[in-house]
């Protein structure tokens, strides 16, 4: 792997986490065009890192709160909403890892989250805030969750269109959705470092190895910052529109035996 690779594979980490539309999807084509198909388990566990980094900077005053208040709501909320993906994630993490790998499922996942996008955008604007969440609200939003274990589900997108659902603010399912991201990458970390400790990685050299994850962290940033900003005044249908020509695109590159 290149310096170059590693730089864009960073890139599309940091901004796809976070917009609506799949980095896991966005990886798998990425390695897949660079002829990478089976490596990267280092780089993707380091990058998870960049990301996670970038919303504990972003979220920095929300964390430190929460660490003073360990049992308030918010921290109830997102234990709550992190359990559905936990269970599934136990249990059927070998079928999932299988899916990752051949990737034959991804365009259409890429539909079924642009279906999801575009429903939850013509909704009514609903006016939950935050204080207003409960923890069957967090229980429904972590479903959506779950089905993120899918490659190519954006686990933004299900939880932002799922706060939708429960009739919240956009710019309240924006932030319950970036802080209920981080137990989810951390939990991501801890299963991919399991096969990292274990020995079971390629071998990148160093430099490929920061840059990845820099550019992970710094896009990552941008990507929250300038997602939450959209949401203010902008939908999610053009999100929709571009993971249905992605999805479509990739299915039909399949059936030609291209992709």
């Amino acid at each position: 792997m290149t310096t170059i690779q590693a730089l864009i594979l960073g890139i599309l980490q940091g901004l796809t986490e976070f917009l609506p539309i799949s980095s896991t999807g966005h990886l798998y084509i990425g390695r897949h065009l660079f002829g990478l198909d089976e490596a990267g388990l280092l780089l993707d566990t380091l990058m998870h890192i960049g990301t996670l980094l970038a919303v504990f900077v972003f979220y920095q005053d929300e964390w430190k709160k929460l660490l003073r208040r360990p049992f308030s709501k918010l921290t109830m909320l997102l234990i709550v909403g992190t359990i559905p993906a936990v269970v599934v994630g136990l249990l059927f993490k070998d079928f999932f890892d299988a899916i990752s790998v051949s990737g034959k499922t991804i365009g259409w996942e890429f539909l079924i989250t642009g279906v999801i996008l575009y429903v939850a955008d013509k909704r009514k604007l609903g006016k939950k805030s935050m204080e207003d969440l409960t923890w069957k609200d967090a229980l429904f939003i972590g479903c959506f969750q779950a089905l993120a274990i899918f490659p190519a589900i954006s686990r933004s997108g299900l939880t932002i269109a799922a706060a939708l659902f429960k009739g919240m603010e956009r710019k309240s399912a924006a932030y319950f959705s970036f802080l209920l991201s981080t137990p989810a990458i951390l939990g991501g970390i801890v299963f991919q470092m399991k096969d990292v400790l274990t020995g079971k990685v390629e071998q990148i050299t160093l430099m490929p190895l920061l840059i990845g994850t820099i550019a992970a962290a710094l896009c990552g940033y941008i990507a929250i910052k300038w997602m939450i900003d959209l949401l203010k005044k902008q939908s999610l249908t053009l999100f929709a529109y571009y993971v249905w020509i992605l999805g479509g695109a990739i299915i039909a590159l399949q059936k030609v035996g291209i992709f």
